[in-house]
């Protein structure tokens, strides 16, 4: 004799066929959308440091570029509060992708600037809350 807890539910492929697409959609975008925010966070997280860096070490642009570069810098910090505020679980992916980022925007600050890659240091200017922090600028 077979008790109610042995029976097999349905799943809800098998009982909605309908519903399950729609769950199952839904979840996809969900992931893809995680996805296009961290590459966003990403993104701005190395144009920041990019632009600290050229900020700092370019000597020869500063006359002419540095208030175009503290706007830049306090617009990507502006957008990554934003994305900060609707997505708080993204904090902790900043802090995970931090070295990674920085030595991106390491990377593209020497090829930009055309100053050597030794010109920056290796290891971060400072850390990711001072980066973040809207009332520093490493000048």
């Amino acid at each position: 004799m077979e008790t109610k807890s042995s029976q097999v539910q349905p799943t809800l492929y098998d009982s909605d066929y309908h519903l399950w697409i729609l769950k199952t959609v839904k979840q996809l975008e969900s992931r893809d959308f995680n996805r296009r925010e961290k590459r966003r966070m990403q993104s701005l997280l190395t144009l920041l440091i990019e632009h600290l860096l050229k900020s700092t070490y370019w000597e020869s642009e500063k006359p002419t570029n540095l208030a175009h570069w503290q706007a830049e810098i306090t617009n990507f910090r502006k957008q990554i509060k934003r994305e900060l505020k609707a997505s708080p679980s993204l904090n902790t992916y900043l802090k995970e992708i931090f070295i990674e980022c920085y030595q991106d925007a390491r990377e593209i600050a020497a090829r930009r600037s055309q100053l050597p890659l030794t010109t920056f240091p290796v290891e971060p200017i400072t850390n990711l809350e001072t980066i973040l922090n809207e009332n520093w600028f490493p000048i």
